[in-house]
């Protein structure tokens, strides 16, 4: 009991910090998310005298518990509320411009990255591609808020967002068989190549599936009630259910979600949901995701304590390089059917594909004993920092400077 209520305080002073942050940011209307990390950095690195923090902070950073439970816990809210953030029929007007840079830019980006981090760094080959997947997932988080305070329009922020939700699933399918799997099936030759793509194609189906089939099942039972705390309640038991069932299947847990969020949200909210229960109901995940996303982000910043740089510079430029000319390329390649999009709009989503809180949150998944963890850890954290602080402050000046703010849009119409 003893050691619950310590666990629980040390989450509670952690999750203070944070929502003091937020507000904090919020008041001077800058992007909550990049003021998290910045005071989690300065909490790192100034390296004050508060053994409360340090505890938990370090209960956080490395408690294979608490890394278990970031996954399991923090991935089916931010996925789930997004999908019910973002209006299926939206989606379904850019759906080619999606899919192409959420498949092909996706494995284009794990391609790059894999090989050149293999080459050009010096990783071992499991190594390179474990850390690929990981800077193949973008986050829309940051982006997101600063797109809808600087007025773009709503095409790019649903080409974003739907990019972010599908990438993400897609990339943690990589994750896991990179870090898994690779090595046996390089020892395999073509074969392994072959296991390799029906085990993507069997997480990525089987996952589809299982998010469908619960999706609708939920939303015929949201059908009989109109009460939004019981429909939270069924949301959110859909969001962990499909998840848990997904991985307890050994198929995607986090296209599940995806999946079921976005049947559920669309035809759900068609047939069972009345105005009052959609409000509640987003109102509901927005707290939860707060929570999360700013324990999460502030862990990012005091993360930086654990981590040696010294020596390190080198291949942490490296690193940044890689992972923005693979977007670049990738980006280019994957939107070329796209002729919905001008050069200046590609600009922007390349320089918005900001990585976050889910490539942080699978990298401390990864287990102790994982070779190549401390520097997977080290390049992870270090391209994600650089990611939030240098292309998160910049984004809003960049938009400004291409004119996509709506308000420009218009008056050059005019």
């Amino acid at each position: 009991m003893h050691d619950f209520n310590e666990v629980f305080i040390q989450i509670l002073i952690l999750l203070a910090i944070a929502i003091a942050v937020v507000g904090i940011a919020k008041k001077i209307n800058q992007p909550d998310t990049i003021a998290l990390v910045l005071v989690g950095l300065l909490l790192g690195v100034v390296n004050l005298p508060f053994p409360l923090i340090d505890h938990a902070e370090e209960f956080i950073t490395q408690s294979e518990v608490f890394q278990v439970i970031i996954i399991s816990l923090f991935l089916p809210i931010l996925l789930g509320d997004a999908t019910l953030k973002l209006p299926f029929h939206h989606l379904y007007q850019q759906k080619n411009t999606v899919i192409g840079m959420a498949l092909g830019g996706t494995f284009l980006s794990f391609i790059i990255i894999g090989f050149s981090a293999h080459y050009l760094i010096g990783m071992p080959i499991a190594v390179a591609f474990t850390f690929a997947a990981l800077m193949s997932a973008t986050d829309p988080i940051s982006v997101l808020s600063i797109f809808k305070s600087a007025g773009v329009s709503q095409k790019l922020s649903t080409i974003m967002e739907g990019e972010s939700l599908f990438n993400d699933g897609i990339a943690i399918v990589l994750f896991q068989i990179s870090s898994i799997y690779l090595l046996t099936y390089i020892e395999m030759g073509w074969a392994g190549v072959g296991s390799g793509v029906w085990l993507f194609l069997r997480f990525a189906v089987g996952g589809v599936l299982v998010g469908v089939i619960l999706g609708f099942i939920f939303s015929q039972v949201i059908r009989f009630y109109d009460d939004y705390p019981f429909e939270i309640a069924v949301s959110a038991l859909l969001f962990f259910g499909s998840y848990f069932i997904a991985e307890h299947l050994h198929v995607s847990g986090v296209i599940a979600v995806v999946a079921g969020g976005f049947v559920f949200g669309d035809y759900g909210g068609k047939i069972g949901m009345s105005a009052t229960t959609e409000r509640n109901i987003n109102s509901f995940w927005d707290v939860i995701t707060l929570i999360a996303n700013s324990l999460i982000f502030l862990i990012v910043g005091l993360e930086i304590r654990n981590i040696d740089f010294m020596g390190q510079w080198n291949i942490i430029v490296f690193a940044i390089l890689i992972v923005i000319g693979a977007r670049i390329i990738a980006l280019f390649i994957s939107t070329m059917p796209a002729k919905s999009l001008n050069r200046k709009e590609r600009i922007l989503l390349n320089w918005g594909g900001l990585k976050g809180s889910l490539s942080i949150a699978l990298a401390l998944s990864l287990p102790l004993s994982f070779e190549g963890r401390e520097t997977i850890l080290l390049l992870t954290f270090s391209v994600v920092l650089f990611s939030l602080i240098v292309q998160g402050l910049t984004i809003k000046p960049l938009i400004a400077k291409l004119g996509l703010n709506q308000k420009e849009q218009e008056n050059d119409v005019h």
